[in-house]
């Protein structure tokens, strides 16, 4: 079986390999843009940005986007002012949703990310109705051919980690959300890079998801997904990975 993670890191390789490659950079400028606008432009002092910064960096983008989507976020530069709101669901087979966005008209985005839902057999549900499903918690993503997961586990531990997973070709290395930036330095230091790092909310516990239910569950994650306001979609669902493989693949 594989859960939201697996399903993860298959997005993310055809985000790199295709045309969706502008809307990643989109989605990264506008995280970067609010966290300068919310904790200052100084990397040194804001732990958001400057996570935010190293997984533009590790997108390969260019360092003058970075520069500028940092002024836009202090007022140095005019821009776009981005509010932040979660959205909650349910998918087809039961499968709790959240649905992260930045978005300069809410409206707009509430009413896309609803009708999203329901064309693809979910609902939109209201505040705190699956949030307390998941909790808050720091991860880390490492890619597992450069580093033998023992290697990787040494390395995750020492440097404050709580856990790591190996998940297909990646590990994911969990942390306290206080101690993401750290714990990423850390493993740094030790010679270990990451590909990708995120404040994420990770289910409790899974749901399982089988059959026309799951296929119709991917299509409408994907579909979040791609939504230009969406900045990040996460669910508790467990399907067969050559479901997963088959729909998303």
């Amino acid at each position: 079986m594989a859960g939201h993670s697996k399903w993860k890191q298959i997005k993310h390789k055809k985000a790199a390999a295709d045309a969706k490659r502008g809307a990643k950079f989109t989605k990264l400028i506008k995280e970067i843009t609010i966290a300068a606008r919310q904790g200052g432009g100084d990397p040194a002092g804001n732990a958001r940005l400057r996570t935010a910064i190293a997984n533009a960096k590790a997108e390969n983008m260019p360092a003058d986007n970075i520069e500028r989507a940092i002024k836009k976020g202090t007022g140095e530069l005019e821009g776009v002012t981005y509010e932040e709101a979660t959205y909650e669901g349910y998918g087809p087979g039961g499968a709790a949703i959240l649905v992260q966005v930045t978005s300069d008209n809410l409206n707009r985005t509430v009413a896309s990310v609803r009708h999203i839902f329901s064309k693809n057999g979910g609902s939109l549900g209201e505040p705190n109705s699956v949030a307390w499903l998941f909790e808050k918690r720091g991860q880390i993503y490492v890619d597992a051919a450069r580093y033998p997961e023992e290697v990787a586990m040494e390395a995750a531990l020492d440097a404050g980690a709580d856990d790591l997973m190996t998940e297909g070709d990646e590990h994911v290395i969990t942390t306290d959300p206080s101690d993401l930036d750290a714990v990423r330095d850390a493993l740094g230091a030790k010679g270990i890079a990451s590909d990708n790092a995120e404040i994420a909310m990770v289910p409790k516990t899974t749901v399982t998801v089988e059959g026309k239910a799951a296929e119709q569950l991917l299509k409408l994650m994907d579909a979040l997904e791609d939504d230009d306001d969406v900045s990040k979609v996460f669910s508790n669902f467990d399907i067969d990975a050559d479901t997963l493989v088959a729909v998303e693949g």
